[in-house]
């Protein structure tokens, strides 16, 4: 038994005296892909007329750019035949659409044409509550006491069945933080959004954003978010292709990555204390 110790002692202080380099890894990059960014946000007090759709192609694993894809024509149609066109900034893969009429509970239907391939998906918009003015901070969070916690709360709806995706960006950190969250068991509670980070000091600036989504998306979000290593797992998957709600009419099997999402989003910014 006493062998079996110092053998894994041994083999764990080669494993983390081996980490320091960084190695890169020849790996196979598949056919560039459809990706279609279509994220309608409606936040609370706009008018939500403007809004953008994003299209790009999927690119090798350590490519820091994505490819953008122009020249497609892109539509998105309400339940009284109302059409509403994304015209493209040219050169960009940016579509933009200034007089879209957001609706709650509205079912919107979201067309591609592309290279003689027709892209479809529909879904409909969802409501949000507001998140509260009482953010309650603490200096003495974490397993060590020393990280900086923010809590947000808002009231769930208990009439309904809901889904919520939140997202905090800090300075501190590159990347905004994401996480899904539904009611199954704080049915018509408040709900508190945590956000934790060991880096933050007074004055600096916290965007918290809270969005409705349908079920459909966050069962689809909470595969993104495992296949990314990034669901607070201590056991990371291995990346896999995730499929939207977008497909491609023309040819089934040439699917878009992306996902057609409609949202109200309530915003809160908050200055560390």
């Amino acid at each position: 038994m006493k062998t079996l110790i110092k053998i894994i002692i041994g083999l764990t202080g080669l494993f983390l005296t081996g980490c320091e380099e960084v190695v890169q890894v020849d790996l196979e990059t598949g056919a560039p892909k459809l990706v279609i960014d279509a994220s309608i946000d409606w936040v609370k007090g706009t008018m939500g007329n403007e809004q953008k759709i994003k299209l790009s192609t999927s690119t090798g694993y350590y490519s820091s750019s994505f490819p953008t894809v122009s020249g497609a024509s892109i539509t998105v149609e309400n339940s009284s035949s109302v059409i509403f066109d994304f015209i493209e900034t040219p050169g960009t893969g940016e579509y933009i659409c200034d007089n879209f009429q957001p609706v709650i509970g509205e079912t919107y239907t979201l067309t591609i044409l592309l290279n003689g391939q027709v892209y479809t998906a529909s879904e409909n918009l969802i409501s949000v509550p507001n998140i509260e003015d009482n953010v309650i901070q603490n200096n003495d969070a974490g397993f060590g006491g020393d990280e900086v916690e923010v809590l947000a709360k808002f009231q769930d709806n208990g009439s309904e069945e809901n889904y919520y995706l939140y997202r905090h960006k800090s300075n501190r950190v590159a990347f905004p933080q994401y996480q899904v969250e539904n009611d199954q068991n704080v049915q018509g509670n408040q709900i508190t959004m945590y956000y934790s980070n060991k880096d933050l000091v007074a004055g600096d600036p916290l965007n918290i954003k809270l969005y409705g989504i349908s079920r459909r998306y966050y069962e689809y979000f909470k595969k993104i978010l495992l296949a990314s290593g990034n669901d607070d797992s201590p056991f990371p998957s291995t990346p896999a292709a995730v499929r939207g709600n977008i497909v491609n009419q023309t040819n089934f099997n040439n699917f878009a990555f992306g996902y057609f999402r409609l949202s109200e989003v309530d915003v809160k910014d908050y200055v560390i204390q």
